[in-house]
């Protein structure tokens, strides 16, 4: 194993997914877990994240310093290089010149950590302070135009840094980097694979639920499926499947989810209906992280009271992934303070809106994984390939793809116009390209249109078309104007209460995928 103490970076859980590429396991821990306790963990190596503060800000976050002392590897990224230098009695200071963006890395030293990596490779930079003065042992590995220290290493001690970001996708040789770390200075072996994630995650789950039964909350997405069918593998008929249509799916999706699990897959699914009462709790309700609570608290209160007719059901499972855990910042929280060091971008129904007072034990294997592992997963255990790559789905639904208040009329609208982008991008050959493709509907703004040579004054749909790998960072996408022509056409003839269509080219960050 790899540990990475975070020190607040929005890339922590990016480096963590780099390591994993490698086929070994690798956890984000706090930058406050003490020595002893990584000594407990026994890991082969640890790395120490970047973060927004300087080292020599008041109250900025440091590491147990007897991290050096342990004889385990260390690779500082970014802040963590600077940390560990001024840790160790160097010097870190204010750059004359901040260095964002690419830059070229020019190697001094093509051993150790730099092996195989070639000379000029493009890394991405994003830093105010430089490092002035090594600590003793330390020498230069590489340097860039604007950093004489853009590359460090004390081998005799194995604790290297570097200015760069190698986890981000913009650093052309950072790949190589990590794999010289984790293979060449840990001495890892690449055992973390698919096939050992079920094995463990069956002895886990049995040794947690025993002979209990087990809730599972199915949406029909990759996550909440592959969960499925791996919880069936490991507890067979304690696991009970329920699907709770809360008004706010794709058109045609409840109906294709019930047929497909009951009739090709044989597992039975207890189908809710519950599209009114969830569309009461949000009337009047515009603000999006107050939609997201109150959707999660319904869903909690659904499976209670559906639980007692079924059950008694002491766990319940979800399909919680490692990136709706980051976004809703639960990671990295203090026990003792309570201070969360990563910043919340917005809670996951799963998440963020759990009621304290929650009467179910969670059952959640998947919290670990991210979206291209659960998908690796999903296909390990069987599942068909419409589901291993369906795009993402949100919990909430349409409901946060409304910017506004959510009523029927809304939903029936944003549901023919996401029907429409389906369609298109599936014959066009584009879906499996994309991370995603939807349509957002903004019904307190409405423009003036002329159709059939009538005055129009009515709503805009937004498409919204990414590419990424993991859902952390996304691109909007390239695809052929004809493409977004054709997709515009249909929606605008189709359904009514629409007459304008403008494409998002927001890329994140420093947007988020979803509007809200």
């Amino acid at each position: 194993m790899i540990v990475i103490l975070d020190f607040g970076s929005q890339y922590s859980e990016l480096i963590a997914r780099r390591i994993r590429e490698t086929h070994v396991y690798s956890e984000v821990l706090s930058y406050r877990t003490t020595a002893a306790q990584l000594q407990q963990l026994q890991p082969k190596g640890i790395i120490l994240s970047g973060g927004p503060n300087s080292v020599y800000d008041p109250g900025a976050p440091v590491c147990d310093p007897e991290i050096w002392n342990l004889g385990i590897p260390v690779l500082g990224v970014c802040y963590g290089m600077q940390l560990m230098v001024q840790q160790l009695g160097g010097k870190v200071e204010a750059a004359e010149k901040g260095e964002y963006g690419r830059a070229a890395l020019h190697i001094l030293d093509p051993t150790d950590l730099l092996t195989n990596l070639p000379d000029n490779s493009i890394m991405w930079m994003s830093h105010g302070d430089s490092v002035t003065e090594l600590p003793a042992g330390f020498h230069p590995l590489a340097h860039t135009d604007n950093t004489p220290c853009a590359a460090i290493a004390d081998p005799t001690r194995h604790l290297y840094g570097v200015q760069f970001h190698p986890e981000v996708a913009h650093s052309e040789a950072g790949a190589f980097l990590i794999r010289n770390f984790v293979y060449h200075i840990c001495g890892c072996e690449p055992t973390w694979t698919t096939e050992a994630f079920i094995e463990e995650a069956i002895r886990e789950v049995r040794a947690r639920v025993g002979d209990k039964k087990v809730l599972l909350a199915l949406s029909g997405g990759v996550d909440s499926s592959t969960l499925a069918f791996l919880l069936h593998r490991a507890i067979g008929d304690q696991l009970t499947c329920m699907f709770i249509d809360q008004g706010f799916m794709r058109k045609e999706e409840p109906q294709r989810l019930l047929r497909l699990f009951q009739e090709q897959f044989h597992i039975p699914v207890n189908y809710v209906d519950g599209q009114e009462r969830f569309l009461k709790q949000l009337q009047g309700i515009t603000d999006p992280e107050e939609k997201r609570k109150r959707i999660g608290a319904e869903f909690i209160r659904v499976f209670e009271e559906e639980s007692q007719r079924l059950g008694p059901f002491e766990y319940l499972a979800q399909g919680t992934l490692y990136p709706d855990v980051i976004e809703s910042a639960n990671t990295n929280v203090d026990p003792v303070t309570g201070e969360r060091i990563a910043v919340k971008i917005k809670s996951h129904h799963n998440v963020g809106g759990l009621p304290k007072n929650l009467r179910f034990k969670l059952v959640e294997p998947l919290r670990k994984l991210f979206k291209d592992e659960v998908r690796q997963l999903g296909q390990s255990l069987g599942l068909p390939e419409e589901i291993v790559r369906r795009h993402p789905f949100p919990g909430p639904g349409l409901a946060i793809r409304i910017i506004g208040e959510v009523t029927k009329e809304r939903l029936e609208i944003l549901r023919d116009a996401d029907m429409i982008v389906r369609q298109e991008i599936n014959r066009s050959g584009y879906y499996p390209k994309l991370w995603q493709a939807f349509a957002v509907l903004l019904p307190d703004v409405r423009s003036v249109g002329v159709m059939g040579d009538k005055r129009t004054y009515t709503y805009p749909v937004v498409l919204r078309l990414v590419t990424s790998e993991d859902g952390m960072t996304a691109d909007w996408a390239r695809v052929p104007y004809d493409l977004l022509a054709t997709i515009s056409n249909r929606i605008v003839n189709e359904v009514p209460g629409v007459n304008r269509v403008v494409y998002d080219i927001t890329s994140k960050p420093p947007g988020t995928i979803e509007w809200e």
